[in-house]
């Protein structure tokens, strides 16, 4: 379990990763589900929450040069922002803009406690889906 939680916490970042094959594995192995699920939302959400965390601190920074993102990609994330809201975090668990949209919600200072509602919200979703999957798809595949 501790290897599903490091997983999920890690391809939540801004590193790569890829919790749902581990996740699915441990599921096939017979691990208890209620257990695998709240262990990958867990650590994927603390994953996401690290990057809302960098995004807070990194906006301090916003006027060095080397600073990653322009004055005008940073008003154009705020202008999608305000459009969509804190809502887009249901995305946070997309590849390629989930981990962007976690850390443009610190950048702009969305409270922790919405942040981790959302995130929260959009993980544990995500995981249940591939613990449906694998019940529907892999368990004749499995040896339980």
């Amino acid at each position: 379990m501790l290897s599903l939680f490091v997983v999920a916490l890690a391809s939540a970042t801004l590193l790569p990763g890829g919790s749902e094959l581990w996740l699915a594995r441990l599921w096939c192995l017979g691990e208890p589900v209620l257990l695998l699920w709240l262990v990958a939302t867990t650590g994927n959400a603390i994953g996401s929450l690290v990057n809302v965390g960098l995004g807070r601190y990194a906006r301090r920074f916003q006027q060095r040069r080397w600073f990653p993102v322009s004055q005008a990609a940073l008003a154009r994330a705020e202008r999608w922002y305000a459009r969509f809201g804190e809502v887009s975090l249901l995305l946070s668990w997309v590849p390629l803009i989930g981990d962007p949209l976690t850390v443009i919600a610190g950048v702009l200072r969305l409270p922790w406690w919405r942040a981790a509602f959302w995130i929260l919200l959009a993980k544990g979703g995500r995981y249940l889906l591939v613990l449906w999957l694998a019940e529907s798809w892999l368990l004749p595949l499995c040896s339980r």
